[in-house]
């Protein structure tokens, strides 16, 4: 996916559908909003930070991300917080669509999901059970860690690369995200969150990821 392969300086990319066209589940201001100002922030904060590194200004997101350990903890801190808030917002905006499918009906997807879970209803059950359960703000995760599926909170803008994790999925549980729209209800959001999900473009990214680890099968 080319937006997760930018290099410094990176760059707002645009929403793959209209600032309304998620009506009437995530509304209009609370996704211009969202969108706008909050990730458009990471992105002006990450520029900043990434000006006074000119050593890490050649690396993508995700190796931003996955190299920030190694880093000196002053620079470590903010670099995984802000590449972090990009990369999660991208993935989160661009995993959703104004007319969803219900299930992923094919491909690697729906058969490592069926193969782990059971059924999409039991995996559905358990990424919702996950979501509402995240203690504070952060986001629930599809990973894979090539030898199977599973799903992770992670609080803030952590993101599953620091740890080695391939992210497949993810919604965004920080209150900003649903609040304005259902306000204190986040069950409410992550129901009608399931109505949106963009089956083609996570299943596609993740049969990309498939062919290149060894898990199909």
């Amino acid at each position: 996916m080319e937006q997760l392969q930018q290099r410094y300086p990176f760059e707002v990319v645009h929403l793959p559908y209209p600032i309304d066209g998620l009506e009437p589940y995530i509304s209009t201001k609370s996704l211009e909003i969202h969108y706008n100002r909050l990730y458009a922030g990471y992105v002006e904060n990450l520029n900043k930070l990434l000006s006074e590194h000119p050593e890490l200004q050649d690396l993508t997101l995700e190796q931003l991300i996955s190299q920030a350990c190694r880093l000196p903890q002053s620079v470590a801190i903010p670099l995984s917080r802000y590449a972090g808030g990009v990369y999660n917002h991208i993935l989160y905006f661009y995993g959703m669509m104004p007319q969803s499918q219900t299930k992923p009906l094919q491909g690697q997807l729906k058969r490592d999901i069926y193969h782990f879970f059971g059924s999409f209803d039991h995996f559905r059950r358990n990424f919702s059970q996950a979501a509402q359960a995240v203690f504070g703000s952060g986001y629930t995760w599809l990973v894979h860690d090539k030898k199977e599926l599973e799903i992770i909170n992670m609080a803030n803008q952590e993101n599953p690369l620091l740890i080695g994790l391939f992210p497949v999925m993810c919604i965004d549980v920080w209150e900003h995200a649903y609040y304005l729209t259902n306000y204190n209800k986040r069950a409410e959001y992550i129901g009608d969150w399931w109505n949106l999900v963009n089956w083609n473009f996570i299943g596609s990214r993740y049969a990309h990821y498939a062919s290149h680890n060894g898990t199909r099968r």
